[in-house]
């Protein structure tokens, strides 16, 4: 059984969408084993606590520097023993080092069809807006694995969303977390913990079939 650590910042809706999956069976041989924040007043903590998930408080202002901070966290998940790294609405972006720590062990869920609307400053609704100001027909969301290039790792799964006419960014955001974002990422984490995930010399995600 694979030991998930899902990172947060915020409210928690991507973390809600792991906890529903796994209690649905649908998570095969992982389980969420921690639940850390970046703030301690983000409302997934409470989402930990009321799933009994253990939780941790970590909060980049506690430490010197963004290599200080990563190191913790990368020291504190191998202390804790977990084997994947889940970034789920976690806004600070981790140094080299740390997507080292965890070669093909951290996966992230991005809110647009990369490459599009992505890397350092597309995060949260300035996806979405820049989704309509391009007039986009189609964004939808990406599960990645995590290197060193903000949103450039090897791509697990996507998922379309279709953009309609008085669209906002608010109203974008919540159809492509309905519609793509709580469908991949729990599928891809459950496809790691399966051992299904391997990743080829020219950074292709392959997915092996189900074992029978």
């Amino acid at each position: 059984m694979k030991r998930i650590a899902v990172l947060v910042s915020g409210g928690g809706t991507n973390l809600q969408a792991l906890i529903d999956a796994q209690k649905r069976g649908e998570i095969h041989n992982g389980e969420i084993a921690l639940v850390l924040s970046s703030s301690s007043k983000a409302y997934a903590l409470t989402r930990a606590e009321e799933n009994g998930i253990s939780s941790l408080v970590m909060r980049k202002r506690d430490f010197p520097d963004r290599d200080a901070y990563s190191a913790a966290l990368a020291e504190t998940l191998t202390e804790r023993n977990i084997d994947l790294v889940v970034l789920a609405g976690f806004m600070l972006i981790l140094t080299e080092n740390f997507a080292k720590a965890f070669p093909n062990r951290i996966i992230n869920v991005h809110p647009a069809l990369i490459p599009s609307f992505c890397g350092e400053g597309f995060y949260g609704l300035h996806v979405h807006e820049a989704a309509l100001k391009a007039g986009v027909k189609l964004t939808g969301a990406t599960v990645h694995f995590v290197n060193e290039v903000c949103d450039g790792g090897p791509i697990i799964l996507q998922g379309a969303v279709a953009v309609k006419e008085g669209d906002t960014p608010e109203i974008l955001q919540k159809r492509v977390m309905e519609e793509a974002e709580w469908k991949l990422l729990p599928k891809a984490v459950s496809y790691f913990c399966e051992d299904r995930l391997s990743v080829d010399e020219n950074g292709i995600v392959h997915i092996a079939e189900e074992k029978e």
